[in-house]
């Protein structure tokens, strides 16, 4: 019978990607629960393969999560393209490659979260038998249970239509699955997928409870879990679960400081990350890697031609008491730290930077979520739960929330007087900019049916090509790989 195209083999990722765990696998497609699962040890030892597969770079293109991040960024209207440079990234910013059932975009983003999704349901078909305390299991269970509704998560953002709160969303989404099968298997809806993904997350939030500690950030935990199922409620504009999950996700973490927000973003033992790449010697990407696309100062071609830049129209809004003000530099020569011979362009990014001048390594870590995100998300549930009802606590609730970040960032800031429309628009101003180049964008413009729109900006024609795309429009949706239609009969294509 014939296998989905997604997984070429079920532990690829396991077993090719530690090169401390390696992980021999006989036959070569299946891990051995004999071998794999003996013990709690043995488990974690899979587990850890699961967290390398998040940044193992498949290609100079494709280096798991970190590579999303940037294409999602892509898509968005506040990563700004300064030049063609070396010609990475730009069809996805043109619009493109998510509406290309051939591309390597869709093929890849597909294939990159079955690829996790698969392997945590093999650990959760074996770990129950697996020697060891019931803490060692629950900890090796819940993290399971997260990657897979995090990777259902963000496959039905991809390749499903948005999430609608108050109607019967109906609408196909994404295969669900909860097993390790590879069998041909239909579009479950999008109603039923996000059943799933959040019944995932309360079972490892409960199993986190008693869980043991994680080993490193690189690692779920129950903050983690929780955060991830803000961001959940957050797109099915459940905004009392989002507010309360960010602001139990954030519990036993602390904003940076200005100090630290100035050192370049790529060291996860900042105090504010919740859970990022610790990028070790031994397994840099080198040209592929997120920090070779997106850092000021890494000396290749791409960073050297194509200097990445902030939409000015949300950067010139910042006073200049900000600390996140300096994270650009407007005139493209003031602040700009760039590699020798690198081009300088208006408003390039300084926000992410490596150790030396230039570096000559992309040996810096990756944030996955922070503290920012959680306060961001709990001052626009607050915000928009106040619209909805006209409580004038949520409205406190936000203003306070949203004071407690941006007054870290800017000692000149005082709490919010705004309300209604102008509150969300103020909060939603400070997560363009505090969340720049980590991957949102596209789904916030998706979640909260905007349209696409580039005008009036520091986008060019030349270089972006697509200037506005209609809300709701099916080029929100990626197409099915056209590999995955060929072998799986029982899936259909989006709306071409």
């Amino acid at each position: 019978m014939k296998k989905t195209f997604l997984i070429c083999m079920i532990v690829t990722i396991v077993a090719t990607s530690c090169s401390k765990d390696f992980l021999n696998t006989t036959p070569t497609d299946r891990i051995s629960s004999v071998n794999a699962f003996n013990t709690t040890k043995d488990a974690m030892t899979v587990l850890n393969g699961i967290h390398r597969g998040t940044y193992f770079r498949e290609d100079q293109g494709n280096y798991g999560y970190p590579s999303m991040m940037i294409y999602n960024d892509m898509l968005g209207d506040d990563l700004v393209m300064t030049a063609i440079g070396n010609n990475w990234y730009n069809a996805e910013y043109r619009w493109l490659s998510h509406r290309n059932e051939n591309s390597g975009l869709v093929s890849y983003s597909y294939r990159f979260y079955y690829d996790l999704l698969l392997n945590a349901n093999l650990i959760l078909e074996n770990i129950d038998k697996a020697t060891g305390t019931q803490a060692e299991r629950n900890f090796v269970k819940a993290s399971a249970l997260t990657y897979r509704a995090f990777c259902h998560f963000n496959l039905v953002q991809l390749f499903g239509i948005r999430y609608e709160k108050g109607v019967n969303n109906t609408n196909l989404g994404i295969p669900i699955r909860l097993n390790s099968s590879v069998l041909p298997q239909a579009r479950d809806t999008v109603e039923k997928v996000y059943t799933q993904i959040n019944d995932d997350l309360n079972a490892a939030i409960v199993l986190f409870a008693t869980a043991s500690a994680r080993p490193t950030k690189s690692h779920f935990n129950i903050n983690v879990a929780r955060g991830i199922k803000a961001r959940v409620a957050l797109t099915k504009q459940n905004w009392s679960v989002a507010a309360t999950e960010a602001a139990a996700a954030r519990t036993g973490f602390s904003l940076m400081t200005n100090d630290q927000y100035k050192e370049g973003f790529s060291d996860y033992a900042n105090t504010e990350w919740m859970w990022g790449v610790d990028q070790i010697d031994d397994q840099s990407g080198f040209f592929g890697a997120f920090h070779s696309y997106m850092s000021c100062n890494y000396n290749s071609t791409n960073i050297r031609t194509n200097p990445k830049a902030i939409n000015r129209i949300i950067y010139d809004v910042l006073p200049n008491t900000d600390v996140r003000k300096l994270m650009w530099d407007a005139t493209g020569s003031t602040l700009a730290v760039t590699p020798p011979g690198g081009l300088r362009r208006p408003y390039m990014t300084q926000k992410f930077r490596l150790l030396g001048s230039p570096s000559t390594t992309t040996q810096g870590d990756v944030p996955y979520m922070r503290v920012a995100e959680m306060l961001l998300i709990e001052a626009e549930a607050q915000a928009r739960l106040a619209l909805e009802t006209g409580d004038v606590n949520a409205t406190s609730n936000a203003r306070n929330a949203l004071f407690t970040l941006v007054k870290n960032r800017n000692a000149a800031y005082t709490l919010s007087t705004n309300s209604g429309i102008a509150l969300v628009d103020e909060i939603m101003l400070h997560r363009r900019v505090e969340l720049w180049g980590e991957g949102f964008r596209f789904y916030d413009l998706k979640r909260l049916n905007q349209p696409l729109n580039r005008n009036g900006s520091n986008h060019t024609v030349a270089l972006a090509n697509i200037f506005d795309v209609p809300a709701g429009s099916k080029d929100w949706q990626f197409l099915i790989p056209r590999a995955e239609l060929n072998a799986n009969t029982k899936v259909v294509q989006n709306p071409l």
